[in-house]
């Protein structure tokens, strides 16, 4: 097994101050994670991040340049590269998936025809870098399909799913253009709701049916939405009926419910937080706390391990707070249809550091012996 971290919004967090320590001692991040053997990297990729303005969408600004220039450091200390390819301008996820505005009115035949050639453009330009990839991610989190209208699954009255014929079409694209220009890098197709294994069984067994050329199946493991590790493990054991490599392409766990900001009576919150973990029993093995998210990180390893899970990917374990780090800024709400909302980093306490930078104890627990 080997691990990995998506630092994608590193460039960002060190423009604006970031610093890390190992107790006092400043120190590398990439750096410590290298001496825990982990080794894998994983990087997203947004079309064009940015307003018509020329406004920045923040969260990191995942760009191509972002890209080739966290490739390059990545590539240099030893980490081996997964490529994630939103096809979107910003965040795409099971409730969005929005498809790039220079896209936008295309035809359908028109839109096959961009996905495969922007696919095309940014690994051939990626190539020409020097830069390597090991994974390639066509897609981000696309339970419910991507690029919508277009590629979105439909509800059908018996509880079935439509619309595959679309989706499978849009992602053959993709997957064809990653075959030319990096015939050896595993594609990998991504999948949150990792406790349901009818959505999987349906999805993957059209993606098998249609044809679909892919190598691996990623899954996203937060245990707040996606169940217990015996749900989880569960949908992995059933997975491996499509005799394909298993990875979780992301997961993580909080630290704490105390918010870097104190705000009275509601406000701002973070993602996880005191208000919506009320009925989640995992706590009571895992508790929100450095100890807890520590002995989470170590049996989830280990789990992983025994049930032929062959990567796992921490997300964002460095994306601390400070000022100027925002999920978005109002221009990239704008996009995404999320307007009004606080804009301030709402992930904080999932990280693998504590909110002035200072490794957790899980930090050295999200570790494997080569």
């Amino acid at each position: 097994m080997r691990l990995g971290i998506d630092v994608s919004t590193y460039f960002e967090e060190l423009e604006h101050g970031a610093k890390y320590f190992d107790g006092e001692r400043e120190v590398s991040p990439l750096d410590e994670f290298l001496k825990n053997g982990v080794d894998m990297m994983r990087i997203r990729l947004w079309v064009d991040p940015k307003s018509e303005k020329g406004e920045k969408y923040l969260a990191g600004n995942c760009d191509l340049d972002n890209f080739l220039k966290l490739s390059r450091l990545a590539q240099s200390k030893g980490y081996k590269i997964m490529l994630d390819i939103h096809y979107s301008d910003f965040w795409c996820d099971p409730a969005k998936q929005m498809i790039p505005k220079s896209w936008q009115g295309l035809s359908f035949d028109e839109l096959l025809k961009t996905v495969g050639e922007y696919t095309l453009s940014v690994l051939n330009k990626i190539k020409a870098e020097g830069i390597d990839l090991n994974y390639i991610q066509v897609g981000n989190e696309i339970t419910n399909g991507m690029l919508w209208p277009a590629g979105r699954l439909t509800e059908n009255p018996d509880g079935t799913r439509g619309n595959y014929e679309n989706l499978i079409s849009l992602i053959k694209a993709g997957c064809s253009s990653c075959r030319k220009v990096f015939p050896k890098a595993k594609i990998v197709l991504h999948l949150e709701r990792s406790y349901d294994t009818p959505v999987y069984d349906e999805f993957f067994t059209h993606m098998q049916n249609g044809g679909v050329d892919f190598d691996t199946i990623g899954f996203s493991y937060y245990p707040y939405w996606h169940g217990t590790f015996e749900q989880f493990f569960a949908n992995v054991e059933f997975c491996k009926k499509f005799k394909k490599e298993l990875i979780v392409a992301e997961v993580g766990y909080a630290f704490t419910l105390e918010d870097y900001i104190k705000v009275e009576h509601g406000g701002a919150q973070l993602v996880v937080s005191k208000d919506n973990l009320s009925s989640f029993n995992f706590t009571e093995q895992y508790p929100v706390s450095p100890e807890g998210q520590a002995k989470f990180t170590n049996d989830f390893i280990e789990l992983c391990e025994k049930h032929g899970v062959s990567a796992a990917y921490w997300w964002e374990p460095l994306w601390i707070p400070g000022d100027g780090i925002c999920w978005a800024s109002p221009a990239g709400q704008d996009y995404i249809g999320e307007s009004g909302k606080p804009t301030r980093n709402e992930w904080a306490n999932q990280c693998l550091c504590d909110y002035n930078g200072k490794k957790l104890p899980a930090f050295d627990k999200f570790k494997i012996d080569k």
